[in-house]
């Protein structure tokens, strides 16, 4: 099973940008798709982007609509989470998950493997 490793996170202001990086522990086949999670305390993890094999099938949350680009970089077995805007409602551990499907899923139990995560916190 490929493992996932996030980084990137780290204190930034009302405004600033960030890009997170999901790193795949092994080259992945065809349909592996990533997507991304953020988890606030207290809250539920929630769906925030995923992104297909190729890089031109993705989805987002409303919430992040216009603000977050997700991308991949499937040489590199990488995939990125650009952030702009950053409010401080995304103060939240991002995570990123992975698996093998045939769609784009959205929810936590259709992904197969977890990265630890990594904290962002955007001050106001």
């Amino acid at each position: 099973q490929v493992q996932s490793a996030e980084s990137g996170g780290r204190l930034v202001q009302a405004g600033g940008s960030l890009r997170l990086s999901c790193a795949a522990s092994a080259r992945t086949s065809v349909n592996y798709v990533v997507g991304w999670f953020h988890q606030a305390p207290g809250k539920e993890r929630e769906f925030v982007a995923v992104i297909g094999w190729s890089g031109g099938n993705t989805l987002y949350a409303d919430s992040v609509k216009g603000r977050f680009t997700i991308s991949r970089d499937n040489a590199k077995s990488t995939v990125y989470l650009q952030m702009n805007s950053l409010k401080p409602d995304d103060t939240a551990v991002y995570y990123c998950a992975s698996g093998v499907r045939w769609y784009l899923p959205t929810r936590p139990t259709e992904f197969v493997s977890w990265g630890q995560g990594t904290q962002v916190t955007v001050s106001s």
